[in-house]
């Protein structure tokens, strides 16, 4: 997806200056691109923590084993595949999980693929 085609969906005011990252809008999120990007442990890590979490989180709190500009490319893919927002709070990214969005369009998915992320973690003792 380019920053061209993707519509840009803010979720705050984001005021004056300040930067705004493109997010699909919920009708151009697809499930191969949702598939694909869960696909990878890095990615699968930052969405169980963002579900896990009571509210968004900051990138620096979601520590993950890989380079400061390999965990901005998770970022990146998560946002642009739709899973999670991005919204700038100052100086800070703030990263939440679209479950709405999610739930709506593929109902059950999300769940099923935590709950099954969680068993793993809990058979291999990787949490």
């Amino acid at each position: 997806m380019t920053a061209t085609s993707a519509a840009v969906r803010v979720t705050a005011d984001p005021g004056v200056g300040a930067r705004v990252l493109a997010h699909p809008a919920r009708e151009e999120i697809r499930i191969e691109a949702v598939l694909h990007a869960l696909s990878d442990p890095m990615r699968l890590q930052v969405v169980r923590e963002l579900a896990a979490a009571d509210d968004e989180l900051t990138c620096s709190r979601i520590e993950l084993p890989v380079s400061k500009s390999t965990t901005t490319h998770h970022f990146r893919v998560l946002r642009e595949s739709g899973i999670v927002s991005q919204t700038y709070r100052g100086t800070a990214k703030m990263n939440g999980l679209r479950r709405d969005d999610l739930d709506t369009l593929f109902p059950g998915l999300l769940d099923a693929i935590l709950a099954a992320a969680n068993q793993q973690a809990d058979r291999l003792g990787e949490d």
